[in-house]
């Protein structure tokens, strides 16, 4: 899916969130949610996988799996939380997803507050300008850290 397409099917997902939250509120459980957002996506249209594998591979073989919480479109992931506060773990946890399945973006939706909280986490859109070595100064190895480093033996 283009970036463009991408970006309207987020914000038509986004629409189907806000009337979750706004009709549910806050206080229940991540599975509420979860079918709740799977009826409201359906009514609005768009198709949608609950629990939707994502297998990890290695090296061609098959190392593990992963499950996010809702596939819409067969292109963009939800991961729906129901926590005090959205923290790292959970936005590494969507960018793994979208590493695993080769998709590119993933919303982070955290229905715990009366306002909905969400992240919009992006993974492999092309990079617009290319890297240009001379760019770095070559004074500095690119290894070299601002802690001192021990010499001699202990």
């Amino acid at each position: 899916m283009n970036p463009e397409a991408l970006n309207e099917l987020t914000e038509r997902v986004l629409g189907a969130i806000f009337e979750v939250s706004n009709t549910l509120g806050a206080g229940f459980l991540e599975k509420v949610y979860q079918r709740a957002l799977l009826r409201e996506l359906g009514l609005r249209g768009m198709q949608a996988i609950a629990e939707a594998s994502l297998t990890v591979t290695y090296k061609g073989h098959s190392v593990g799996e992963y499950f996010a919480d809702i596939l819409v479109e067969d292109a963009l992931v939800l991961e729906l939380k129901c926590v005090e506060r959205l923290a790292g773990e959970h936005t590494a946890q969507c960018l793994n997803y979208l590493r695993t399945s080769g998709r590119s973006v993933c919303l982070l939706v955290n229905f715990h507050k009366p306002k909905v909280e969400w992240k919009r986490i992006v993974n492999a859109f092309p990079v617009i300008a290319p890297c240009v070595a001379e760019a770095i100064p070559s004074s500095r190895n690119l290894t070299e850290s601002n802690t001192p480093r021990r010499t001699g033996t202990t």
